[in-house]
């Protein structure tokens, strides 16, 4: 199991790990936890440089959150509220979670950014409130680039420094990625019913 996973995440290089962060900072398929660690078990059998993951990871993230927060940005805090009040609900970014994002960015400013992104669930999410309030550009990137560089970084280490006992995981690794389904699949069902229910 983690043979075959780890060699589809190898199969597209470092493009390919790439590619996947950007669409976890977009719409999450398969969040960082995952892919990072197998990236670092590839690197660990050679497939790919660590390196070249983690740059690659952290660019990856980099240009995900720049999408939301250059959209937020550009559009203006109002009109991006009228459309999380509509939309929001169905990808589990209510107002109230920007409006607690935007608090902590206006007490905490770039502390919050690094940190946010080592946090599961509000890691892309933090970028929306940067933008709406404007967080300059400058501390916005630097400190994305920082909190995911630690985040990315300590994943794809940690799977390359299990390399060698990734075969210890392998009996229990199916039934972990069956319940890791069913939660995505869960989560999204349970956000949809709630915006009907809302609706």
């Amino acid at each position: 199991m983690i043979e075959w996973a780890s060699g589809l995440v190898a199969s597209g290089g470092l493009a390919g790990v790439f590619l996947l962060m950007v669409a976890e900072n977009l719409f999450p398929p398969m969040p960082s936890e995952v892919i990072m660690p197998l990236a670092g078990f590839a690197a660990a059998r050679g497939q790919m440089p660590l390196l070249g993951v983690i740059l690659a990871g952290v660019a990856g993230s980099l240009v995900g959150n720049a999408f939301w927060y250059e959209l937020a940005r550009a559009y203006g805090a109002v009109r991006m509220r009228r459309v999380l009040d509509r939309f929001g609900r169905y990808v589990g970014l209510t107002p109230d979670i920007v409006l607690k994002a935007e608090a902590a960015l206006r007490r905490n400013g770039p502390a919050a950014v690094c940190l946010a992104r080592m946090m599961p669930g509000i890691r892309t999410g933090i970028s929306i409130p940067a933008g709406l309030v404007a967080l300059p550009r400058p501390v916005f990137y630097i400190w994305t680039a920082l909190g995911t560089g630690l985040w990315t970084g300590g994943l794809a280490t940690a799977g390359w420094a299990l390399e060698d006992q990734f075969h210890l995981v392998e009996d229990w690794a199916g039934p972990i990625g069956l319940i890791f389904m069913a939660g995505v699949v869960g989560t999204i069902g349970w956000h949809i019913w709630k915006a009907r229910r809302a609706g």
